[in-house]
């Protein structure tokens, strides 16, 4: 018997059709172990020797694995061709050969397509493991665990709210930052342009000032609203003449098709996909068979597709859309055995494939690798220059003509934040003519910031810089999500305040580490390792001699050391020169206090000298003092019963408001449905809450109204239901607080509790055939076959979730349960210590990224 070993179980079902009976597919479920989340998992000492772990939910998988094993004759390991790919294969003989189940051939293959061609093709090419690949993947993989373990710490103990730091992470995260940073230090320059409309034989255009009083105009020249004006009045006198029309013939070649940095770009811009969401997508289309694998730098397709290309060209189009020649690409991959060949349909026979966003990303991937093999786009570009009677005075228009589509009729590639004003027609002029001069504008205009990033425009930006792989930038950035150290509005990054003042530590304080140049290197020095011209342990200890001393150099220091260190860093960005003299860091309130950056508990922020006297804070993330500062409590008013002041103040969880002191303070948040509202009468009713609705008819028993930490609500007998405003708390009465609580009862156990109506129905599931059922939790979306519950991880839409990718949460969370049930029993024999012990766990893990 044959034993074929993969990744996943839809690849597994595939290619089990595609060979036969005479061999048997198990799936590994990608990765069947890692590095344990604990120190010590590698050791520098011992050659960076590395103490690996099966998942704790892998166990029903390695058992079939081994089992199958024992009774095969011949094992091949076809898990996907790349350096992960390599690293699942040898975890699995490694396993295999622990439990001594190793048969007696042990081959590898590798295809690009799930395709029969392409499996049948790769089965009679076998090859060994490439360990110049492993090599790569265990230097990668113990260079992001000592990063991530030994600088973490650092992190946790000299700065409170931070959560992790990574090799590459930290790296993206520097450029989001900075960004932010030349956003706000920037300042908008005044600048003014004067246009006149034109027309020539029916046909209106455009001409733009370039020349005035025989000066060149550039974009910044004029610059105040009195010059622009005069300007115009020029222009209005002005008869202008075309003294000369430039042709020039422009021809636009086709982008590559696509690798999956491109992919991710594009997908970005043109279907709103985030990177992970790209990379889910397109597995799936791989593991069905429709494109090829997904993970590569390569740019070239294979001879055969190129034939199939032009084939599919010529069927759809006349023959000026096909080149004489067909088109080769280069790849730009500096390590040509981690590039593979570009991403492209398996069938281009096949131009649709599936629905939703598979049927828009295969649309994507299908016009991309068709218009990479169609003619060049032919313009011309047209640029006319008009004169007035004077010559001291000039106007220009430019515009182009599409004399040829080519490609540009199948797939035009976007551009991220692009002010190209290409494709604008104008009207036959030859020297000599003198269009009609139908108005002249004057237009104020104001220089922008640099936009910030977008998915699409900081995974090109990555890939510019050479920092990390087109396979791990969808993981880089939802790390980044996940750590709230940016938010993403617009689909934009905003540098959040906890990343602004992590990257500002490692700034600080392991610049080399953080740089653009070292990390680019180091990836250099990674891909000559899975070239086989770099010895993995040597590139380590290199990175580890330095690496080391540094973050225990900086654990010896003192947190309010290491405040003060930063307080002079960021002073230039926290504390600006206001350009009138006086004192950047004076204390708004209290004048004769000094601001300085202070740490607590909660995170870093802005505090005066005088401090008890003065209260004067703001949040760290307000350089200069932009935006709303925490000037201390503010009397909103006095109670008109007692006469006690009642005050405004702010809390770690928002505003609040006070009245009293001590044990017998009354104190209320501040909703934010009231925004800047607050006066002294809703002030008095806040502080009066809860509030008694009345009896129940049915039950006798209290409805009361509230204000909690998720909103208002009523309660009634421990059940909940929502208000939609903090005046219904006050305005709701008897009849509607019944009904309200009437509908959340029908919705589930509490108010808010999900429904217990499936959101979807999956369908069966195509091992056991039950019924898979989406459904909304209390702690968010789950799936469930009515046996075993499986909650969705945050990388997966809900939305998006196919029938398959639940099955295997099933599968994967069923296989975990008798784990979980073995760790119960033992948990009596623990020591004293098993508590402290397990607080160290949990705290390690949080390195992990």
């Amino acid at each position: 018997m044959q034993l074929v070993i993969v990744e996943s179980p839809a690849k597994a079902k595939t290619i089990e059709k595609y060979l036969g009976s005479d061999y048997h597919v198990l799936a590994s479920y990608g990765h069947i172990r890692d590095l344990p989340a604990k120190d010590g998992s590698v050791d520098p000492d011992d050659g960076f020797a590395m103490s690996w772990e099966n998942y704790g939910d892998k166990g029903r998988q390695l058992k079939a694995i081994a089992d199958e094993a024992k009774k095969a004759d011949r094992l091949i390991l076809a898990t996907d061709p790349d350096r992960e790919g390599e690293a699942i294969s040898w975890h699995v003989l490694e396993v295999l050969k622990a439990k001594k189940v190793v048969p007696q051939a042990v081959e590898r293959v590798t295809f690009n397509a799930i395709t029969k061609q392409a499996v049948t093709e790769a089965m009679a090419r076998p090859r060994e493991l490439d360990h110049d690949l492993i090599d790569a993947y265990r230097a990668r993989r113990a260079l992001d665990y000592l990063v991530g373990f030994t600088l973490s710490p650092v992190l946790w103990r000299k700065l409170p709210g931070a959560k992790s730091a990574g090799r590459v992470q930290s790296v993206a995260l520097r450029l989001v930052v900075e960004r932010e940073r030349e956003i706000e230090t920037f300042v908008a320059q005044e600048y003014w342009s004067v246009a006149a409309e034109m027309e020539q034989d029916g046909r209106a255009f455009t001409a733009r000032l370039v020349r005035w009083k025989g000066e060149k105009i550039d974009r910044l020249t004029i610059g105040k609203e009195g010059d622009a004006l005069a300007a115009k009045a020029d222009v209005e006198a002005g008869r202008f003449t075309v003294e000369t029309v430039e042709t020039k013939p422009v021809t636009r070649n086709p982008p590559p098709p696509f690798t999956t940095s491109t992919l991710q770009q594009e997908a970005a811009r043109k279907l709103g996909f985030s990177a992970s969401h790209t990379m889910r997508i397109a597995q799936q289309l791989y593991e069905d068979g429709a494109i090829t694998y997904m993970r590569t730098d390569g740019v070239q397709m294979d001879h055969s597709a190129i034939s199939a290309a032009r084939k599919a060209i010529t069927d759809r189009y006349d023959g000026g859309y096909l080149p004489e020649k067909p088109r080769q690409y280069q790849t730009k991959a500096k390590n040509a055995q981690e590039a593979h060949e570009a991403i492209r349909p398996t069938d281009f026979a096949r131009d649709k494939v599936g629905s939703g966003d598979h049927a828009r990303l295969y649309d994507l991937v299908f016009k991309r690798a068709l218009a990479s093999q169609m003619a060049s786009a032919r313009m011309e570009r047209t640029t006319v220059e008009l004169v007035d009677g004077t010559g001291s005075h000039a106007l220009r228009a430019t515009g182009q003509v599409v004399i040829f589509p080519g490609f540009l009729s199948l797939y035009e590639e976007g551009t991220d934040d692009s002010d190209d004003d290409e494709g604008k027609l104008l009207p036959r002029l030859t020297a000599g003519d003198c269009p009609a001069k139908k108005a002249v504008n004057a237009e104020q205009h104001f220089t922008q910031p640099p936009p910030r990033y977008s998915e699409a425009s900081l995974v090109k930006r990555l890939e510019e810089l050479g920092i990390g792989r087109p396979s791990t930038y969808a993981s880089t950035l939802q790390t980044l999500k996940d750590r709230d150290y940016v938010r993403i509005e617009k689909n934009r990054f905003y540098a959040e305040e906890s990343g602004r003042l992590v990257t500002a530590f490692l700034e600080r304080f392991f610049e080399r580490y953080v740089s653009y140049d070292f990390t680019a290197g180091l990836e250099d020095e990674l891909d000559e390792i899975s070239g086989g011209r770099a010895q993995w342990q040597a590139v380590l200890d290199a990175f580890w001699k330095d690496f080391k001393p540094k973050t225990a150099e900086v654990m010896e220091q003192k947190p309010s050391e290491v405040t003060a260190a930063l307080d002079t860093f960021l002073a230039p960005m926290l504390f600006p020169d206001k350009g009138d003299g006086t004192d950047p860091r004076a204390c708004p309130l209290c004048a004769d206090g000094k601001l300085a950056l202070r740490g607590g508990r909660f995170g870093a922020f802005i505090a005066c000298s005088n401090y008890p006297e003065c209260k004067f804070t703001r949040k760290f993330g307000q350089p200069g003092g932009s935006g709303e500062a925490d000037a201390g409590p503010q009397i909103v008013g006095q109670h008109p019963e007692t006469g006690a002041d009642i005050v405004r103040k702010a809390g770690r969880f928002g505003p609040y408001i006070e009245m009293g002191s001590g044990a017998e303070a009354k104190r209320a948040s501040i909703p934010k449905d009231l925004g800047d509202g607050l006066d002294i009468d809703w002030a008095v009713k806040l502080l009066s809450l809860p509030r008694e609705v009345g009896n129940h008819p049915e039950t006798g028993k209290p409805i009361v109204a509230n204000l909690g930490r998720y909103g208002p609500y009523l309660q009634h007998e421990g059940k909940y239901a929502r208000l939609a405003s903090t005046a219904e708390i006050f305005e709701t009465g008897m009849n509607a607080a019944v009904a309200k609580l009437a509908d959340a009862a029908n919705k589930g156990p509490r108010a808010g509790a999900a429904s217990r109506e499936p959101l979807k129905v999956l369908g069966a599931h195509p091992r056991t055939e039950a019924e898979i059922k989406l459904m909304e939790g209390r702690y968010g979306p789950y799936v469930t076959d009515g046996t075993t519950n499986a909650t969705l991880p945050k990388t997966i839409d809900k939305d998006a979730l196919t029938l398959e990718e639940a099955a295997q949460l099933i599968d994967a969370r069923a296989a975990a349960a008798p784990a979980k049930k073995g760790k119960k029993k033992a948990a009596p024999k623990k020591a004293a210590g098993g508590a402290k012990k397990a607080a160290g766990k949990k705290a390690a893990s949080k390195a992990k990224s």
